[in-house]
């Protein structure tokens, strides 16, 4: 029994990530075009009748910008959000595909079981989501200001750790964005730097010497870069006496490329 991931894009212009174990495939967020999300598809070698779920993390653009295209283009397909975001959702349609989850909860797609999760961002209710399947787990948290000692648990037995490191602190204050944009992003609903992040992997592997992977996801294309978000997050480690490829394995999504396909 495997479970894998592979990133279609990850960053403020779209999110989009798949899921899937030997028999069903589930999409996390639909935030780019349906063609890429097709595409996606073909190049990993997923059939478009594996595809049993999507589960939306929350209702900003850049997660649900195709919603409607998929389940209009596949009837078969389930889209799971809790109510609070499916009520900001505007024009999804296909409401007899829509599955309304209370966060928290545990569900059952296919052979792949899911737990959904609070995390902080500022938008009306958003989840990240474990993935669970022979044994071996996903876990995806991005978009997220703080982590909580809730998410801490969730994410901590993780095999593939899809972890944000969004924004490098000093370029986004030095930056072009106005200053609210940056106080948004930097506040505890805003999204992770590259130090929380960091940070976040030192508590893990203080708590749980486990073997994992972990993914950089959801970088800033204004105030990040992969080899910064890489270096920063391996400073703090190496710090702690923490050694990437001894305890851990660490890589970077790029932002609007298909990623490899990680495999447990």
């Amino acid at each position: 029994m495997t479970l894998s991931f592979c990133s279609f894009s990850s960053g403020s212009s779209g999110n989009c990530y798949l899921v899937k174990s030997e028999r069903t495939a589930i999409l996390v967020d639909a935030g780019i075009s349906g063609k890429k999300i097709f595409e996606g598809l073909e190049l990993t070698g997923t059939p478009r009748e594996q595809l049993a779920a999507l589960m939306i993390t929350h209702e900003h653009s850049d997660h649900t910008k195709s919603v409607k295209t998929l389940l209009k283009k596949e009837k078969n397909l389930k889209a799971y959000a809790n109510v609070l975001t499916w009520n900001q959702i505007s024009g999804a349609g296909c409401e007899e595909q829509r599955v309304i989850f209370e966060t928290g909860d545990r569900l059952q797609i296919g052979d792949i079981g899911v737990k959904t999760f609070r995390v902080s961002h500022d938008a009306a209710e958003p989840v990240g989501y474990t993935f669970l399947s022979g044994g071996k787990q996903i876990s995806i948290v991005t978009d997220t200001g703080c982590m909580s000692e809730e998410i801490i648990s969730e994410i901590k037995e993780a095999d593939i750790l899809i972890l944000e490191a969004n924004h490098d602190i000093d370029m986004l204050k030095l930056g072009r964005y106005p200053w609210f944009l940056k106080q948004r992003v930097l506040g505890e609903e805003g999204h992770l730097s590259n130090v929380a992040a960091g940070e976040t992997l030192l508590r893990l592997l203080s708590e749980s010497r486990k073997e994992r992977y972990v993914l950089l996801a959801h970088l800033s294309k204004e105030n990040n870069f992969p080899e910064m978000a890489y270096q920063t997050v391996k400073n703090i480690l190496e710090e702690a006496d923490f050694y990437i490829g001894k305890h851990l394995k660490l890589n970077t999504i790029i932002r609007d490329e298909i990623s490899l396909i990680y495999e447990i």
